[in-house]
């Protein structure tokens, strides 16, 4: 049995014995001649579904390996979270996932059974895409940001609008911020998806729609329902003539992120590998036409700068959550 020194300097050189291994294990684990398929989780359905095909197709031809998208839905994507979080660090399951489960989620659940921070390993950030507030055309005094003030301080108490998908979401939150940031008291009708809500909204059911940009443009360009204003800190692509809240005077701005994301402890040099091999698809005008058409607007940041990112969106909606007196549920 060795000296206490002796002890420390074999554990302190078997600890650099493994993490050599471990860089240069890295590369090979994507090697070429390695053809095992990687899969990659998606928690959510449409244009996240979509944009993550596009991110394989580019992983597939990079990699030259097979990459399968496996659609695991439920939870808001916390059941994908959960099988990427099992999974082992060697890049052969990735996640293609929007900012919620990192920012938002930990704010507003009890016990989440993942850490946003500890349990996985942030590859980079592609995108990001915001939520617009429409209005009915049967509310004709609902033209802009300031009538829409206008008319839910008069309505005061039975002021709603409704918010999908629903409680917990980018697009309740918006609501939320912008009934605080105006002074109005509003309460959101709850739907799981757009879809229902836009019926709603176009036959006059509903007063106020907020959701993902994407889906509100067709019926927008139609006339059918009126698009007053983006969360985000820019004007959305699908919509360019169409206010930011900001712009709008509402001093609210929140927009969502999607990224690739693995395991922990995956080897910084595997972790590179990957964001490299994803990132050349924003260089290609028509892989950027397709995200843009679903009101994704390409936006590339390197695993730290995603990290760094999501820390400060989650310090945002703690403040939030807390200003507006949002119940945290059981996950």
């Amino acid at each position: 049995m060795g000296t206490p020194g002796t002890i420390t300097r074999r554990r302190a050189a078997l600890g650099l014995a493994a993490g050599a291994a471990a860089a240069l294990a890295a590369p090979r684990l994507l090697a070429q001649e390695d053809k095992q398929p990687i899969t990659l989780l998606v928690g959510a359905a449409s244009s996240m579904d979509f944009t993550a095909r596009l991110v394989a197709d580019q992983l597939r031809e990079v990699l030259g390996r097979p990459v399968v998208v496996l659609s695991k839905l439920g939870a808001g994507g916390r059941v994908a979270l959960g099988e990427l979080k099992r999974s082992a660090p060697d890049g052969r399951t990735l996640m293609f996932s929007t900012s919620s489960a990192f920012a938002i989620y930990p704010n507003i659940y009890n016990r989440l059974d993942y850490d946003p921070v500890a349990d996985f390993s942030f590859i980079g950030g592609l995108c990001w895409f915001d939520v617009g507030l429409a209005a009915s055309p049967q509310h004709s005094g609902i033209g802009d940001m300031r009538q829409l003030v206008d008319w839910a301080h008069a309505k005061g108490k039975d002021a709603v609008y409704g918010a999908a998908p629903g409680a917990g979401s980018s697009s309740h939150f918006v609501g939320i911020a912008t009934a605080l940031a105006t002074g109005v008291p509003m309460t959101a009708v709850q739907y799981k998806d757009s879809g229902v809500g836009l019926i709603d909204l176009a036959s006059g059911r509903l007063p106020i729609l907020i959701t993902g940009t994407s889906p509100l443009v067709e019926m927008h360009k139609t006339g059918k329902i009126r698009i007053l204003a983006v969360s985000g800190e820019q004007r959305s692509p699908l919509v360019p003539e169409v206010p930011t809240l900001v712009e709008a005077g509402v001093k609210v701005a929140i927009q969502n992120s999607a990224g690739l994301y693995g395991p922990a402890k995956m080897p910084r040099e595997l972790v590179e590998r990957l964001y490299a091999a994803m990132t050349p698809m924003l260089s290609k005008p028509e892989v950027v036409a397709k995200m843009t058409a679903q009101g994704m607007v390409p936006a590339p940041l390197d695993g730290p700068a995603l990290a760094a990112s999501l820390a400060q969106e989650r310090r945002r909606f703690a403040q939030l959550v807390e200003a507006s007196g949002y119940q945290r549920e059981d996950a």
